[in-house]
């Protein structure tokens, strides 16, 4: 089966020095990866800037803007089983890119930024075949958003975890999710390694599919 993966943040530069992005490590993405990986599933995985070994096997295609990681996602999306969209993309970027370093000035300072593409509702906008799993990252109404998002994103399943907390989620090695399925059901995964969430959310992956593949027979 062909997994495509996408993990870590993305950058939006500003001048050839700075740039907009997120505290997204991508082990999240990168320990789904493995797990697809260790149980003998092909992997394609695009990963943003991260400081992270890749998991062996997988073949890993580095992006840095959200741009690029719409354009690699869309050339696989159509000729894969499962799609995990992990990634933390930055929703807005720069309205304007400075040629040159932009000069630090006295006073105030304002930065004009547009909306970023929305790479999960771009891709599933047309017809597809894959099964498409959505991350949300929230800081309140966790469930609320959770299923706003699974619904308008039109995601088969989507996970859901708690970013407010310190002691979990991004930059951590832990993590505790929430999952939402397309019929209303909802699963807890609680804390655990993030390589060990993986495993297990692999399987609930795997299985939500092969019940959607059986109703559509």
């Amino acid at each position: 089966m062909k997994f495509v993966i996408t993990a870590g943040p993305t950058r939006e530069p500003l001048d050839p020095v700075r740039y907009l992005s997120n505290r997204s490590s991508g082990k999240m993405g990168y320990a789904i990866a493995a797990a697809a990986r260790e149980t003998g599933h092909e992997v394609i995985l695009i990963s943003g800037p991260v400081a992270l070994t890749a998991p062996a096997g997988a073949e890993v295609v580095p992006v840095t803007t959200g741009e690029e990681m719409f354009a690699t996602a869309a050339a696989h999306f159509a000729r894969c089983d499962v799609f995990v969209m992990c990634a933390a993309v930055c929703d807005y970027k720069p309205a304007r890119y400075a040629a040159q370093k932009m000069k630090k000035e006295r006073g105030a300072f304002s930065l004009a930024l547009e909306p970023a593409r929305d790479i999960l509702s771009s891709l599933t906008s047309s017809p597809h075949d894959c099964f498409v799993v959505g991350f949300a990252a929230e800081t309140e109404e966790l469930r609320r958003n959770a299923q706003r998002k699974l619904a308008e994103k039109k995601c088969d399943l989507l996970v859901a975890n708690d970013v407010a907390r310190t002691d979990i989620g991004m930059d951590s090695d832990d993590n505790e999710l929430l999952i939402f399925f397309k019929s209303g059901a909802e699963k807890k995964l609680w804390r655990e390694k993030k390589t060990e969430l993986a495993r297990t959310l692999l399987k609930i992956i795997l299985d939500a599919r092969e019940k959607c593949l059986t109703k559509k027979t």
